[in-house]
């Protein structure tokens, strides 16, 4: 049989998939998980707080499991705890989603050490530390799929947000460092670099008339984005149809690098 085939929209399916996704209660990471959870996927979500009620309504309508664990990522000890409760509740973990992220605005001559940690502990070390443990286990499962949220501030500088930039920055290196070491492991790795998005982090933003104007003159598409728009980007890099995809950043952005 011709390998072209064999391909069918099943590559697209992942059903008897285990995701293991931080900070998927609100924004996009809800939309990352549901996304997940109408491919079939089972859920397992890290937050920070309890406020989970209308994501596990979503992903059960989907048909999926979902469990919840509350855990603070800066803490090292808590990262571990996370990963070891998801293989006691599912057995295995076939797909990870670094969402979790935290940004603090303020002038670079006014910006707080405690804010510059704050951030990169969550934005940055989290990924990392996270990512390695669960490369572990990927490993003596023969592979899975490790996607990374970067940013528009990983190719740019950005105002009033010098750490958060620093580790979308890093982010997207340690993503294709990871991609460098795992590929023969059968682990893609990769990153989505989200937009302009609404979402609550972007209010403060699109609140700053002048700002916002600035921002959609420079969009081709006109328009923020929202969510919705990711999900399907997240579906794919996390699946089958994926796998000789890796070490990639996928702008989805509404055209926003390339003006």
């Amino acid at each position: 049989m011709s390998e072209l085939a064999k391909f069918s929209m099943d590559f697209f399916s992942l059903k008897g998939k285990i995701a293991f996704i931080t900070g998927a209660n609100t924004g996009l990471g809800q939309g990352y998980a549901v996304a997940l959870a109408k491919a079939g996927a089972d859920i397992f979500i890290v937050t920070y707080d309890k406020e989970w009620e209308e994501t596990e309504k979503l992903i059960t309508e989907a048909g999926s499991k979902v469990k919840f664990f509350q855990a603070d990522l800066s803490k090292r000890e808590e990262i571990t705890e996370s990963v070891k409760k998801c293989m006691e509740e599912f057995g295995k973990i076939d797909i990870l989603i670094n969402n979790a992220g935290t940004i603090r605005r303020a002038p670079l001559l006014e910006y707080k050490d405690e804010d510059w940690k704050a951030v990169l502990d969550i934005n940055l070390n989290a990924v990392y530390f996270l990512s390695q443990e669960v490369a572990k286990i990927m490993v003596k499962q023969g592979g899975g799929k490790i996607i990374n949220i970067a940013s528009m501030l990983s190719f740019q500088g950005g105002k009033f947000v010098p750490p958060y930039t620093a580790s979308k920055h890093a982010v997207a290196g340690l993503t294709k460092a990871f991609a460098n070491e795992l590929a023969d492991k059968n682990i893609q790795v990769n990153a989505i670099a989200p937009g302009y998005i609404e979402t609550a982090n972007t209010a403060p933003i699109r609140a700053d008339e002048s700002r916002n104007r600035e921002i959609l003159n420079r969009i081709p598409a006109n328009k923020w984005g929202k969510p919705f728009d990711l999900m399907g980007s997240m579906v794919f890099l996390s699946s089958q149809a994926s796998d000789y995809v890796t070490g990639h950043i996928l702008a989805v952005d509404g055209g926003w690098l390339v003006r």
